[in-house]
């Protein structure tokens, strides 16, 4: 039964736009009368995360910041098997050591969001520890008796494999929706773990496991689910033409994720402000009311990707993509750290160049020739003469410009730029 108290924690998700569905009316109550502890599942299928999975731990996030002790679950076990939800194919199944090294990346990843300096503020568990362990005939006398298949394949993850004959489900992917519901029920069992959150695909998985916990253990389990985010124009979330934006630095780097925020919607920036970002209420309406007077300025979008990219990265990584941003495109001469450097070098071509040709000098003409800016060295001069070379950002017109070790500002580096656009890093080696 609904009652008016109200819990800071689902207050916070209502404003921000998580809230898809909860089980119970009274969640607020049971969420308000003392600390929770609640997690969300995240299957190894790769080594990274991609940033389709910071709402859920951006939701975990907010509990441990509301008072809750938020569990982080790995599915090192689940991820053997695969999760049949929201998928219209059999999913590749992974070997154990795969799955295994994914899991150990993926749980390092999800480390940095949470404080876990000790088991009362935050736990990290991978389902590996119970799954893989678990006896086939027990599992089945003492868990499968409690579900009927009659309702499982009334499950939207079940009912629309079962639709497409063509591709049908296995018995190992239908087996899934036990193994889920069992891991509440050991979370609830050893952990207390009294909530489970996930995406909307989720709901189904989440009331076997609420229903389990409650023939079995006789306790109170319940559920928390999220919308599926798509953008404005109804794309997929996190997605761009080159694929999914990781929170890996090697996979998506921290300047190209800041990009992908940067290049947001005027339509969506508001609400990704709310899911992305910890910024108050305050704020993000301060921030919603300049964007709709000048969007123009797209102040939203930078304060979104300078907040977003230092939750996944940190706070030097996005001081360097700005550095590294100014510099490509408002033709800063700033001279940038090692840091900012080798950001670039991850963006633009690159030349290296031995640290002897500068300590004899080199002409300017031989070295756009070699970074490939200019085809000759006709071709080289004629580009310095119309004024169109820069070296780091500062214009240089005369082709008989020696560079030498003097010239070299920056650590180790030298940006060279033909026209607007054309930029080449030369790595003094």
């Amino acid at each position: 039964m609904a009652t008016d108290t109200k819990s800071t924690f689902l207050e916070e998700l209502r404003w921000r736009g998580f809230l898809e569905a909860v089980t119970s009316d009274d969640l607020d109550t049971y969420l308000s009368e003392e600390k929770r502890t609640m997690y969300v599942g995240f299957d190894p299928t790769a080594d990274s995360l991609h940033l389709g999975s910071l709402i859920p731990v951006m939701a975990l996030a907010h509990a441990q910041r509301h008072g809750h002790r938020p569990l982080v679950l790995v599915g090192g076990g689940t991820g053997l098997i695969g999760d049949p939800s929201g998928k219209s194919d059999e999913r590749t199944l992974l070997t154990a050591e795969k799955t295994a090294e994914n899991a150990a990346a993926v749980r390092l990843q999800l480390s940095r969001f949470f404080d876990i300096s000790s088991d009362d503020k935050a736990l990290m568990l991978n389902n590996a520890e119970w799954l893989v362990p678990l006896n086939l005939l027990e599992f089945l006398r003492d868990i499968g008796k409690h579900f009927s298949v009659n309702e499982m394949i009334k499950r939207d993850s079940v009912r629309t494999r079962l639709e497409e004959r063509d591709h049908g489900i296995s018995f190992t992917e239908f087996s899934y929706m036990l193994l889920q519901a069992y891991d509440f029920y050991y979370l609830c069992q050893h952990h207390d773990c009294a909530i489970q959150m996930g995406g909307s695909d989720q709901w189904g998985n989440i009331l076997s496991g609420k229903e389990l916990i409650r023939r079995v253990l006789g306790k109170r389990g319940e559920g928390i689910t999220f919308p599926l985010l798509t953008t404005s124009t109804g794309k997929k979330f996190g997605k761009t033409e080159e694929g999914a934006v990781w929170l890996d630095a090697k996979r998506t780097s921290p300047y190209q994720m800041y990009q992908y925020w940067l290049q947001t919607a005027d339509a969506d920036v508001v609400r990704y402000l709310k899911l992305f970002t910890f910024l108050s209420q305050a704020r993000i309406e301060e921030i919603a009311a300049e964007a709709a007077a000048h969007p123009e300025k797209r102040e939203a979008q930078r304060t979104l990707a300078a907040e977003c990219a230092g939750v996944v990265h940190g706070a030097e990584s996005v001081a360097a993509v700005e550095a590294a941003s100014r510099i490509l495109f408002s033709g800063s001469s700033e001279i940038p750290t090692a840091e900012t450097v080798a950001m670039l070098a991850g963006e633009v071509p690159v030349t290296e160049i031995p640290s002897a040709d500068l300590t004899a000098g080199i002409t300017l003409v031989d070295l756009l020739v070699r970074s490939k800016l200019a085809d000759s060295k006709g071709a080289a001069r004629k580009l310095i003469e119309s004024g169109g070379v820069y070296v780091n950002n500062e214009r240089h017109n005369q082709p008989q410009k020696i560079v030498s070790a003097e010239d070299v500002k920056w650590p180790g580096a030298i940006l060279l730029r033909s026209g607007k656009k054309n930029f080449h890093l030369a790595l003094i080696r």
